[in-house]
């Protein structure tokens, strides 16, 4: 049965937490493709959002963040956007088991509109070739997350729509004086009305500084929008400890935050970098 942006309205769906972090731990190089991995690895791949669904996950994302050609370009893989996305979305499917719908991940291209690096057609383009792809493999939605310039969001957001799914939004808030603004200064507000006019059924924030930061984020989008809110944050500032990137934050603390963040709004909660499943498991204990 296909989903809509009002099933997500009442009570509070848990998502799944970061992919990145999680494949590096099972053996991914640093600075390889880790979308690759969805061809020659997926039994490996598949272990993340089987993890995720057993500690509470509802929803799942893919390994795409960067199977778009313009990032895939820089790894030589820019003629297997559509390989890459749609084993991404089968593999997730496959960890869902009729347990939890998949959103397929869409991560931004690298290009930066204002800067003249790509046009919003050329992005509208490359965002279209993945999304469609996503849509063959499988998933039940897709999300546009990590976003720093309106004009490419609302680029993905408009490519996103025309697969028929519905389609997350979510910006990365880590500037400005309180630390409410995307690197390009978009506030929360300006982001929900350029991102409603663009399609997007479901608004949020993901990635960013850490939690705290965003319960204030989740109350203004709220106030801002009546469509369902969004919100995976990180596991507080990454450090280097002994040459590798530690998170400091506590399972247990992260989960007794989101508490906040859905009395602040948010209807979809989940992790980014340096969460794993079982902060997904405190979230889920927290909250329910």
């Amino acid at each position: 049965m296909a989903i809509r942006a009002d099933d997500f309205a009442g009570e509070v769906t848990i998502a799944d937490g970061a992919w990145g972090t999680e494949l590096d731990k099972l053996g991914c190089p640093p600075g390889y493709c880790r979308e690759e991995w969805n061809v020659s690895k997926p039994g490996v791949v598949e272990q993340v959002p089987r993890a995720y669904v057993a500690a509470g996950s509802e929803i799942i994302l893919t390994n795409t963040f960067g199977a778009n050609r313009f990032v895939l370009a820089g790894h030589g893989h820019q003629d297997r956007v559509g390989e890459f996305n749609r084993e991404g979305a089968r593999i997730s499917k496959r960890a869902a088991g009729g347990q939890a719908k998949v959103f397929g991940s869409i991560g931004p291209s690298g290009k930066i509109v204002m800067m003249g690096e790509a046009t919003e057609e050329e992005l509208f383009a490359a965002f279209k070739e993945q999304a469609e792809a996503l849509a063959q493999g499988g998933a039940d939605g897709l999300a546009v997350e990590t976003m720093t310039e309106l004009a490419e969001a609302g680029a993905a957001v408009r490519a996103a729509k025309t697969t028929g799914l519905p389609v997350v939004a979510c910006m990365t808030y880590d500037s400005g004086k309180d630390k409410t603004c995307t690197m390009m200064g978009v506030t929360p507000e300006q982001a929900v009305t350029a991102l409603t006019e663009a399609g997007a059924d479901l608004i949020g924030c993901n990635c960013g500084i850490g939690i705290d930061h965003y319960i204030v984020v989740a109350g203004r989008l709220r106030a801002a929008t009546d469509k369902p809110i969004w919100v995976k944050a990180n596991a507080g500032m990454p450090e280097i400890e002994d040459n590798k990137v530690v998170y400091r934050m506590k399972p247990e603390e992260f989960g007794e935050k989101v508490k906040l963040l859905v009395k602040a709004g948010a209807n979809i909660v989940g992790g980014c970098c340096g969460t794993s499943p079982e902060f997904i498991a405190a979230i889920r204990k927290a909250i329910r």
